[in-house]
Parts: structure tokens; C-alpha cells; sequence
């Protein structure tokens, strides 16, 4: 029952409830000069399109002697968008016929780099290395026998370019003309499909299809473990839970027969079905912020027992600085004016879908090691800054208090909630990226040194103390289940009536200081 230690670990990021006629709409709108510096995001400052320069295509390779010269030359002339550089990573799984010494000929071209397994581990672990080694900024898994058409390319790149995905699939079923071959393979391809499409909740047509295309910061991101085809149905269920924005595009097909090399059977087929199930469960898609953030969406109440903790130190123009994807947000923007900041762009861009058409919202990046980030908290005219649950991930945090009170008008009160108690420091705090667990006055030590005045501070979630201590500190979990988190949001009333009477430190330390007033 360790799902206190992330919910409050991990959170997200004396006022009157603002009405509709205090919102000040003259401000939130984008004046001259906000629009010039680019402060603020939403429909008045649309999102630039991002610039790709390389794409690189990687390809797996086992026992693919006689199509693999073919392959790399049809992948090299292939037609690619203007401003647009290829590099293709070639990985040989530990292939028995002259595949390898085929690779090492073809190195020679400038735009061809070559690896080679030590011996044949599978598809999956090919393309593990292939990532790793790859060093563009969109990438394309391509198979090695030519059944699919660089010349699809152009048009499998067109949504990441035009920056409205970050992954693409091309089907084999839609809009295409296709070479026709075994009747039982694409039926157990669409009973796939449909399974993964349930469980995902998505509606792709082809689960199972080589040409997959991703923004490479996404790809990076997501942690692959398959080694065989299981690594089809594990890319398409990371996707979804890492919420890309998917789209489909037909390609044209041309499959091979057993006779002339297919290589997967009947065994992987069934092996995808387990795979399909494990991925949808399984909790390693993500880094475990980010998927600490995801479960604390099912802890609806708790974020609401939170919010409550602190509401009664907001004012009606309030920062949140490390928003995270918005759980506290949320609840923020009901009182009034908010400028909900973060430094990650997937992130950002779902915090601009979910509320950047809103007047009284306002999306911005954030960088709190970035000093020069720092003066959109001014150009917002905030009164209140919040920060809840990230000054523990910053080494430097006194460097980050120093600079907030540099900008904050005089008057501004910030309100932080940071983990507490260094005894409970655990294995999961260190996946998290904590730096530390805040001892008893070192906060509020910190916050006087950079010029602020302390006004209180107070524990939050006691009854946490014991779930962190059991799940993280005695038996070493790494992360937190949806499920767990449901079972304490069921259970958060309860721990808000025990918590005032718990004789006890808690999880969590909040504490509001303020920037004195001008002399």
C-alpha cells in the first residue's frame, strides 16, 4: 500500500474564489509586449513548428543476405523532404550467412553506419542498439527484406513535420494496393490489432507493421525491453500510454513468402498475445516521473485534499511553477488568473490542448535552473507562485528561491510543498530524481537566506508516513500502480479526518513566505 509515498511525493506541480467578472481579461490577454518576447502560449501565440534536420532509419537485420544491398540502396534514394538529412543504422543480429560482411561493405557510404551483435537475441534487441545508436532527431524502423517502400517516406514524415504527431504507423489495410498472401496471418494480425486496439484504447488497423515513425526525443524516452516481435505490440501500447499523438498513413505492401525468407511463425503470433497484456500493465513505459504523474490522474481526491491544504494562501493571479500535466492545475484555474509553467515539451503542449484556449490560462515554459526564464512570472503581475512537489528535484534549490525573489514584486507570496523526513529517504526517490527529503526548519532556513519571509509551515499527509515507510523504505519499490493509487483516492477521506489528530510529522512539509513589502 505504498501508493501514499507517490501520490504525495509527486504531486505535480489569503484568497477569495475569483468570479467571472474578476478575471482580469486586459491582462491575460497578449499585450505588445508580451507578444514580442513570446511569454505566453495559447491560441493568441501559437506553438512554432518544430525544425527537423536528420532522420534516422534503422534497420534490423538477421540472415538477410539477399536483399539487404538492395535495401540500404533503395532506403538511400529515397525521396525525403527538402532540409531533410538521412543517416541509416544498419544492426546485424548475429546473422550465419554473409550478411555481416555485406553490412561492412556498405559502411563505406558516408551516410551508412553498421553494428553487429554478438550473437542473434531478435528484432526487438536490434533495434534497442539501432536507438541507441542513432543520432537524428526523427527516426523510421525499416526491415531489411524489402517488403515495405522507402518511397513511402514523404508521406509517413508529413504529420511529424507539420508538427501535429509524434509517432506515425503505416498501415498495410488501408488505401493501398498489396500483394495477397496468407489468409490466417492477416487474420491473426487484425484479431491483434483489435485486442491491442481494446486494451489501448485506440483504433490503429495494423499493430503489427514495420514502418513506424517517432519524434527521436519520444523514441528515446520510452523504455523498450522486447527482444523478438514482441517489440510490435510493446512500441504500439508505450505509445499510448505515453499519450503520443498517433496518426495512421497506408503504405504499400509487398510480403514475402516462407520460401522467400519470412521469418516470423505461428509461436510469435502467440507470444504477442502475452505481450499485448503485459505492456498494458506494466508500469516501465515511461521514466518514473512521469509515470508517477499519470497515476496520480486516478487520485482525484487526494489532489483535491491537497488543492485544500494550500487555497487558503492563494491570491487571484497565481504561477505553478513545474505543472507537470496539470493535476494541480486543474483545480487552480477555478480561482482566477494562473500561468501554468514546465520545462518539458510533452508536457507543455498537453497543457496548451487542455486549456490554452481558456482567458484566464496561460501556458508558458520554465526552466528553474534558467535565470533568464524567470521574468515571465513578472510580466504576468502574479501574486502568489506555487510549487508543489519540485524544488526537491533541483540540486541547487537555494539558487532557485534567490532568483524568484529577485523577480516577484514586492508583496508576492510563494507557497512549496516538498517531501519530508531524510530517514525515509528511498530507492524511489532516487528514480524519481530527489535529491533530498527536506530535514525539520531546512526549508524555511533556506527561504530567510534568499530574502523571503517565512509567514508558516505545516505537515500534509501523515497517514502517508507509514505506506512510504512499508512499500519504499522496507521493501524497495520503484514506482506505483494505477491500481494502488485508485485504492488510496477511495481512501482519502478517511486520512483527511485522521490526519489533524496523527501526533506525527507527515510525508509532506508545506510552507508560505513572502516578498516583503517595498520600504
Amino acid at each position: 500500500m505504498s501508493a501514499t509515498n507517490m501520490v504525495a511525493e509527486r504531486a505535480g506541480r489569503s484568497a477569495t474564489t475569483a468570479s467571472a467578472q474578476t478575471l482580469d481579461l486586459d491582462v491575460l490577454g497578449l499585450d505588445a509586449v508580451a507578444a514580442a518576447n513570446g511569454v505566453f502560449d495559447g491560441e493568441l501565440a501559437p506553438k512554432p513548428r518544430r525544425s527537423f534536420t536528420k532522420l534516422s532509419i534503422l534497420i534490423a537485420a538477421y540472415n538477410e543476405e539477399a536483399t539487404l544491398r538492395a535495401c540500404v540502396k533503395s532506403v538511400l534514394a529515397a525521396p525525403l523532404p527538402a532540409g531533410l538529412d538521412r543517416e541509416v543504422v544498419v544492426v546485424d543480429d548475429g546473422s550465419t550467412d554473409v550478411t555481416w560482411e555485406i553490412a561492412q561493405r556498405l559502411a563505406a557510404h558516408p551516410k551508412v553506419r553498421v553494428f553487429r551483435q554478438p550473437e542473434n537475441r531478435g528484432k526487438g534487441a536490434a533495434l534497442r542498439r539501432a536507438i541507441a545508436e542513432m543520432t537524428g532527431d526523427v527516426v523510421i524502423f525499416q526491415d531489411a527484406d524489402l517488403e515495405y517502400d522507402p518511397a513511402d517516406y514523404p508521406r509517413l514524415l508529413k504529420p511529424i513535420l507539420e508538427g501535429k504527431a509524434e509517432a506515425v504507423f503505416g498501415s498495410r489495410f488501408i488505401g493501398e494496393e498489396r500483394k495477397v498472401l496468407y489468409f490466417w496471418h492477416t487474420v491473426g494480425n487484425r484479431l491483434l490489432t483489435l485486442l491491442a486496439n481494446m486494451l489501448n484504447n485506440t483504433n490503429l488497423t495494423d499493430m503489427e507493421t514495420c514502418y513506424k515513425v517517432f519524434v527521436a526525443d519520444c523514441l528515446r524516452a520510452i523504455p523498450l525491453e522486447s527482444d523478438r516481435f514482441g517489440i510490435e505490440p510493446e512500441v504500439a501500447a508505450k505509445a499510448a500510454r505515453n499519450k503520443l499523438r498517433t496518426y495512421e498513413i497506408p503504405v504499400s505492401y509487398n510480403g514475402r513468402t516462407y520460401e522467400e525468407g519470412k521469418k516470423i511463425s505461428w509461436k510469435d503470433g502467440l507470444a504477442a498475445l502475452w505481450f499485448i497484456f503485459k505492456y498494458r500493465f506494466s508500469s516501465n513505459y515511461a521514466d518514473a516521473g512521469k509515470v508517477a504523474l499519470d497515476a496520480l490522474e486516478q487520485a482525484p481526491r487526494f489532489n483535491q485534499w491537497m488543492f485544500d491544504a494550500i487555497k487558503g494562501h492563494l491570491g487571484t493571479r497565481v504561477a505553478e511553477l513545474g505543472s507537470g500535466r496539470g493535476n494541480l492545475s486543474r483545480l487552480l484555474k477555478q480561482r482566477g488568473n494562473v500561468l501554468v509553467t514546465d520545462n518539458r515539451p510533452e508536457y507543455l503542449d498537453e497543457l496548451r490542448e487542455r486549456w490554452g484556449h481558456l482567458p484566464n490560462v496561460r501556458v508558458a515554459r520554465l526552466d528553474l535552473l534558467e535565470a533568464d526564464d524567470y521574468h515571465i512570472l513578472s510580466d504576468f503581475q502574479v501574486d502568489t507562485v506555487v510549487c508543489l512537489n519540485v524544488l526537491e528535484h533541483i540540486e541547487d534549490d537555494l539558487g532557485v528561491l534567490q532568483r524568484l525573489y529577485q523577480v516577484l514584486p514586492p508583496g508576492c507570496r510563494v507557497v512549496f510543498l516538498v517531501p519530508f523526513n531524510p530517514k525515509l529517504f528511498s530507492r524511489f526517490d532516487q528514480e524519481v530524481g530527489h535529491f533530498r527529503r527536506y530535514q525539520k526548519e531546512e526549508l524555511e532556513s533556506k527561504m530567510q537566506s534568499a530574502g523571503l519571509r517565512v509567514e508558516c509551515q505545516f505537515y500534509f499527509n501523515k497517514v502517508g508516513v507509514i505506506a512510504w515507510w512499508l512499500g519504499n523504505t522496507l521493501l524497495g519499490q520503484r514506482s506505483i500502480t494505477s491500481r494502488q493509487l485508485k485504492i488510496y483516492n477511495w481512501l482519502t477521506p478517511v486520512f483527511r479526518v485522521l490526519d489533524p489528530c496523527l501526533p506525527m510529522s507527515g510525508l509532506s512539509t508545506v510552507i508560505v513566505a513572502s516578498k516583503g513589502a517595498a520600504a
